[in-house]
């Protein structure tokens, strides 16, 4: 299982946006999260939630330009998250490990570049076919169709296009790329190994801060961390999630330590 440190190179993420725009602070926080055991930086410099303002992809670009190659000569692995063509493009060319699409590859126009690189992608399906996130409703019952028939088709168009299975991992979503009810996120987390073994292929998880954990948390930030990383734990440990994607990667570390522990003692 590997870790993926989020990131926000943003002035309106949800909860850190500002907080890591300058370049200084964005390379501090990405050293701090690979000290507390994040295996990968995914750094992403527009925010996607349902109230964040449109970034032009050159000053995504720009953002990023300011601490990618600081973190490239510090050693870090690194994910690029962002569904813009020109940044995706400009990231391959940067060299960096993953592409993370909330779109999950959307525009085919760079299906050929994609398929010379080694980069590994991370396809994610939401509701929104483009854009930011939005507040809708879909009921729980209906959300495991949807993500089939996403990845079903998806899947097929990509590797069509010469990318190999073997780069792909999947990302079903969470929070407001489900929809506005909790339980709908819930019932993707109860069914994570349908999609593994339906795909065969690597599941990421990224729960941390989501919509769907604030709502239950009753909007607590202590609650909030806590279930956070018990969801992250549980992910891996009984959904087989093989990627987590999170804020807080010292929580999951320590909390996937306590499971292992209880469960060698029951053994």
């Amino acid at each position: 299982m590997k870790i993926l440190g989020i990131l926000n190179v943003t002035a309106d993420s949800f909860s850190d946006g500002g907080k890591y725009l300058a370049p200084e602070a964005a390379i501090a926080h990405a050293l701090t999260l690979a000290r507390d055991g994040a295996d990968i930086i995914d750094v992403g410099a527009a925010s996607s939630n349902p109230d964040a303002g449109a970034v032009a992809p050159d000053v995504e670009i720009a953002r990023l330009a300011a601490v990618i190659p600081a973190l490239k000569e510090k050693g870090l692995s690194l994910s690029i998250d962002s569904f813009a063509t020109d940044v995706q493009r400009w990231a391959l060319e940067q060299g960096v490990d993953y592409l993370n699409d909330i779109h999950g590859f959307a525009d085919t126009a760079l299906y050929p570049v994609m398929a010379a690189s080694p980069a590994k992608l991370i396809v994610m399906h939401a509701i929104q076919a483009r854009g930011v996130a939005t507040r809708e409703d879909v009921p729980p019952d209906q959300i495991m169709d949807r993500i089939f028939q996403f990845f079903d088709a998806r899947l097929a168009a990509l590797e069509n296009a010469g990318i190999a299975r073997e780069r792909l991992i999947l990302d079903p979503g969470m929070g407001f790329f489900l929809g506005t009810n909790p339980q709908t996120s819930l019932t993707v987390l109860d069914r994570l190994p349908e999609l593994a073994q339906r795909y065969g292929l690597p599941l990421l998880v990224s729960v941390s801060r989501k919509s769907f954990l604030r709502a239950l948390a009753d909007n607590d930030q202590t609650r909030l961390e806590s279930m956070g990383a018990a969801t992250e734990a549980l992910a891996v440990s009984q959904g087989g999630a093989d990627y987590i994607r999170t804020h807080a990667p010292a929580a999951l570390r320590h909390g996937l330590k306590g499971l292992e522990s209880l469960g060698k003692t029951a053994r």
